[in-house]
């Protein structure tokens, strides 16, 4: 349980920060990068659920629930040490449900004939901009994972969310009706 009596601590003034397992990082560090990018994935899908509501809304809400556990997961690399916790780690149904919900909102959708760009309704340029910034995020979970162990389910759910993300904006369009498509050479 998470428990915030002192919102300062202090121990960050010069650079560095605490992972999940206690070890020290810069706070430049490409893991802490990683994580603080799911970070603001989270404001920013919090942006758009200002103009949700319903089924799409609740959906939002389990998405910025689940980000807390991916950062969590991020935060906490397996070092094979007993941290004498289990760390939170997110799991093979999270996935699921995110590929339930994309094929259930697809379904809805007239397949595309041009790509969509990033406008239309507040709440679709919001799950746009939420929409690269998982992309950003995912980048970033690759680099790691270059470097260290990431977890495949945590790459597998970021990869979903940014497809999940984008559907989400073409149904806050109007079921796509009102999608913003781009026009290739349109401005030559």
């Amino acid at each position: 349980m998470v428990k915030l009596n002192k919102i300062y601590t202090r121990t960050g003034d010069k650079g560095e920060t605490m992972l999940g397992n206690g070890e020290r990082r810069q706070k430049d560090d490409l893991r802490v990068e990683t994580y603080g990018t799911v970070d603001e994935l989270n404001a920013v899908i919090g942006l758009a659920r200002l103009h949700s509501e319903g089924a799409m809304d609740e959906m939002l809400a389990t998405i910025q629930n689940e980000l807390f556990d991916l950062g969590a997961d991020l935060a906490t690399p397996d070092t094979g040490k007993d941290l004498g916790f289990e760390p939170l780690k997110i799991i093979e149904s999270q996935v699921d449900r995110l590929e339930a919900e994309i094929d259930a909102m697809n379904e809805k959708l007239e397949p595309l004939k041009s790509f969509v760009l990033p406008a239309g309704s507040p709440l679709a340029a919001h799950l746009h901009h939420a929409r690269t910034v998982a992309r950003r995020a995912e980048r970033l979970m690759v680099a790691l994972a270059r470097r260290e162990p990431v977890a495949g389910t945590a790459m597998r759910y970021v990869n979903r969310l940014s497809d999940h993300l984008f559907v989400c904006g073409r149904i806050a369009n109007e079921d796509g009706r009102a999608d913003v498509l781009w026009v290739p050479g349109k401005s030559r």
